[in-house]
């Protein structure tokens, strides 16, 4: 008669087994931003009685697809601008040249981020004024 479990699964419960490592919601989900953290904060928040499972997923989601569209839009706005590093202007630039961000961030005021470049036509020269009217009227054409 065997005495010892050498199998690893005794009473004590694992006693020698190889320990399964955790893995974490985010993981689970396939996301790089913290399901979990997310989770503690929509229940501290108290914004509901209870929270679900699936909500702090959808958040994470979420806020991941839009902190990679304003990156890749401000690298390229970096890239543009001959530089290796994203500075505020490059976010500012990124965000007010796409239409979708501008509208969602259109109140929101980017710390040293200037504004964006733009010369009102009234403000023109004459034969100016006249040439990119009849740029304008000759790309309408076409």
């Amino acid at each position: 008669m065997e005495t010892s479990n050498k199998s690893g699964k005794g009473a004590g419960g694992r006693k020698g087994g190889s320990k399964k490592k955790p893995v974490t919601k985010s993981v689970k989900a396939g996301l790089q931003f913290p399901v979990g953290r997310l989770a503690r904060y929509l229940k501290n928040g108290r914004y509901a009685k209870r929270v679900g499972i699936g909500a702090p997923i959808f958040l994470a989601a979420v806020l991941e697809y839009l902190a990679a569209e304003v990156l890749e839009l401000a690298g390229n706005a970096a890239r543009d601008n001959k530089k290796n590093r994203i500075i505020p202007r490059h976010i500012q630039l990124a965000v007010r040249n796409d239409d979708e961000l501008g509208k969602l961030l259109g109140k929101v005021t980017i710390a040293h981020g200037g504004v964006i470049p733009n010369i009102h036509q009234v403000l023109l020269p004459k034969k100016q004024a006249e040439k990119a009217t009849e740029k304008v009227k000759g790309s309408k054409k076409s």
